[in-house]
């Protein structure tokens, strides 16, 4: 696996970061060079360098490429909300196109066989009342990874997420089933749905 993708979820708390990380450790085990980053974060706890979050940290140590931290999360917002709106109490602006710009220095500047771009929440997360978080994909014409919560609802869910993101004109390069620490009711059963059903290969971890 190698190349630029873009990791969003059916839900918050699914288990991008987690997803990610796997990915990043087996790039690796196989030699590769990769690193993850998190351009917009919302939950982040004051330290002595600044904000942190901890989902941009573990992006981090599990990164063969070694960033500063304001490159993998140039927008830290304190409040563990909404992006939107924890950006709005901060009274900052963010936009797609200014998140893009942050992507275009790194990837310019720190070349790698593999780049995450994790996400916040799930596919049409605002940045404001004007445009979503899938403008930032669809800007750098990034194919997605769609990783998805296995839990009662996850599958209307996931396809109404892999249906936006083929709307939107990007490529849905995979999808990881989740299990979240806590198996389903009819695990297997659900992940077969899944398969039969979302047009794109599962990714084993």
């Amino acid at each position: 696996m190698r190349g630029t993708f873009f990791v969003t979820g059916t839900d918050t708390e699914i288990g991008k970061t987690w997803v990610s990380c796997r990915l990043l450790e087996r790039a690796q085990a196989q030699g590769l060079s990769c690193y993850g980053l998190k351009p917009i974060a919302a939950g982040c706890e004051d330290t002595a360098d600044g904000p942190r979050n901890e989902d941009a940290l573990a992006l981090m140590a599990s990164s063969s490429v070694k960033l500063n931290y304001d490159q993998v999360n140039p927008v830290a917002l304190k409040a563990a909300i909404a992006p939107h709106i924890a950006a709005q109490d901060e009274q900052r602006t963010v936009t797609a196109e200014r998140l893009a710009g942050y992507l275009r220095g790194t990837l310019m500047s720190h070349k790698a066989d593999l780049v995450l771009v994790e996400g916040a929440g799930g596919w049409r997360v605002p940045l404001s009342y004007r445009e979503a978080l899938s403008s930032l994909p669809h800007i750098m014409q990034l194919p997605v990874i769609l990783v998805v919560g296995m839990k009662l609802g996850c599958i209307n869910h996931a396809l109404l997420t892999a249906e936006a993101i083929q709307r939107d004109g990007l490529q849905l390069y995979g999808w990881v089933a989740n299990d979240l620490g806590k198996p389903m009711e009819r695990l297997e059963e659900n992940v077969a749905t899944l398969e039969a059903l979302i047009p794109a290969p599962r990714i084993t971890l």
